[in-house]
């Protein structure tokens, strides 16, 4: 008997949840060899389906078939056992232990009953990673490598349990351009050995890269499966979505006004932010490229007072702020929209209503007593204008997609009047319908007169929404580009130190 054509085969998958069918007859097959790429908006049921999978999840109802058997996932521990590894976007590894430690963690080496094999665990360690081609120190914390090597650390760890199968969630979420291409290396190494990979992400143009095929989801429901290199972006769109999406970075372009932020010879010896100098305009939006370490996100702290510099200052619409903390940028009409939005941007035990208006009480409520009738008022219309997909303005943001998320933390800026925002990865991990709202309400802020800073790792996303970009690289700014001069290669260059660059004159 020959093999079975697909490693994996799921068929008529079901799973409900109280008022909501989260899979409703879904399909999903996976080959040996093959990277499969799963698609579709937050909320098209992607996450529950490889949840199933994994066996956090059991089907209401539905087949999984592996290795032509017909199979019952009862658990996470039966499906590892099964050789069904998951790599989720927020890693499951202990920060304070080291490499090798994490990567055997459920099956640590023993001497004996009451000592650890340290040398095999090491040595065992260095050979998985090897011959996957990750140069990882076995011996370092978590919290000593970089997000790529935790994430060749998980691919690592789930390869002990003899993975036949791998899903990684939204892989390259944090990498920077060169970490992708190491991790994408590494995948196909995993291809070679006959490993199969599902792959879930919403960076679009890093799919034809990677994958093979792609299944559509929408709605809890399947769409279509395709050869990647049979289909279009524009296709892959509609089916996510249902509809015609005009989401490549579509601009409305003004004349820009008055200056309301510059940034003077800024230094800071703990954020490695040396001498950066820019400013910003009414009615533009002026992007930050760099590669991830390059000081974007650190000079957006400063710039907000969420961290300290130690030279050169900071004028907002003409008046030098001192250096202070967040609330008296706040006061001068500064948001930030921060890369961690979970952590840093909501408070997730609060419900939408609360974290939409946490930053304008005093403003709202001048007299110290929360009027529940003006905060629904007020709630409503941000509810309504940004189109927040929540049953109920008490709804706990937790429970919200990533989307929705971000509308919340704009939401709460909206309310307090602010006019300077700074988006730091405004769509990083969102689907493309989001994306192209947030976008949508991006043009909304400029038509108000509002200014933007805007950070984004998707270089087609800075290029193609910004009117100026400032480059950084090892904390300083090597180049600034008007919208018409800026391509991925001159950036790219630029952020990355090439021979070229220095042709193009981006800085020493």
């Amino acid at each position: 008997m020959g093999q079975p054509e697909y490693l994996l085969d799921m068929k008529n998958i079901n799973k409900s949840f109280p008022g909501v069918k989260a899979l409703d007859e879904v399909n999903f097959s996976l080959k040996a060899g093959e990277v499969h790429v799963l698609l579709g908006e937050n909320g098209a049921g992607k996450s529950t389906l490889m949840k199933v999978l994994a066996g956090a999840y059991m089907p209401d109802s539905g087949t999984i078939t592996l290795n032509g058997k017909l199979v019952e996932i009862l658990n996470p521990r039966h499906a590892q056992r099964l050789g069904i590894g998951i790599i989720y976007q927020e890693f499951n590894l202990i920060p304070y232990m080291n490499v090798a430690q994490n990567i055997f963690i459920d099956q640590l080496p023993k001497k004996n009953l009451f000592a650890l094999d340290h040398k095999k665990m090491h040595q065992d360690a260095k050979a998985l990673l090897c011959g996957l081609n990750m140069n990882v120190d076995t011996h370092a914390l978590i919290t000593e490598i970089s997000t790529a090597q935790q994430q060749m650390v998980e691919v690592a760890k789930a390869l002990t349990h003899q993975s036949r199968i791998l899903i990684m969630d939204e892989p390259t979420a944090s990498l920077s351009d060169r970490e992708i291409e190491q991790l994408f290396s590494t995948i196909r190494e995993l291809k070679a050995k006959g490993l199969g990979v599902v792959y879930i992400s919403h960076r679009l143009q890093e799919l034809w890269e990677i994958g093979d095929r792609i299944t559509v989801l929408r709605d809890g429901q399947y769409v279509a499966t395709k050869n990647l290199k049979d289909v279009k972006v524009d296709e892959l769109v509609s089916l996510m979505v249902g509809r015609e999406v005009s989401f490549l970075y579509k601009r409305d372009y003004h004349t820009p006004g008055e200056e309301v932020l510059r940034v003077e010879h800024l230094s800071s010896k703990a954020n490695r932010l040396k001498d950066v100098s820019i400013n910003l305009r009414r009615k533009e939006i002026v992007g930050l490229a760099g590669l991830v370490g390059s000081g974007r996100t650190e000079l957006a702290r400063a710039i907000f007072q969420a961290d300290p510099y130690d030279e050169g200052k900071i004028v907002i619409f003409g008046k030098e702020i001192k250096p202070g903390n967040p609330s008296d940028v706040v006061e001068n009409g500064v948001s930030l929209l921060p890369e961690d939005r979970k952590n840093q941007g909501l408070a997730l035990i609060l419900s939408v209503a609360e974290n939409v208006v946490i930053a304008s009480l005093e403003k709202l409520f001048p007299r110290k007593f929360v009027s529940k009738r003006k905060e629904k008022e007020v709630v409503t219309k941000f509810i309504k204008d940004l189109r927040i997909a929540t049953p109920t303005m008490g709804r706990l943001v937790q429970f919200l997609s990533g989307g929705n998320q971000q509308k919340v933390v704009l939401a709460k800026w909206l309310c307090t009047e602010a006019e300077i925002f700074i988006f730091d990865e405004p769509t990083r991990g969102i689907d493309v319908g989001a994306k192209s709202e947030i976008h949508s309400f991006m043009n909304e802020l400029l038509k108000r007169g509002s200014a933007i800073l805007m950070i984004s790792s998707e270089l087609p996303e800075v290029i193609g929404m910004s009117d100026r970009i400032y480059i950084m690289r090892e904390g300083k700014i090597v180049n600034e580009l008007t919208h018409d001069e800026a391509t991925q290669e001159t950036v790219i260059s630029c952020a990355t130190a090439a021979e070229e660059a220095r042709e193009l004159g981006c800085g020493e």
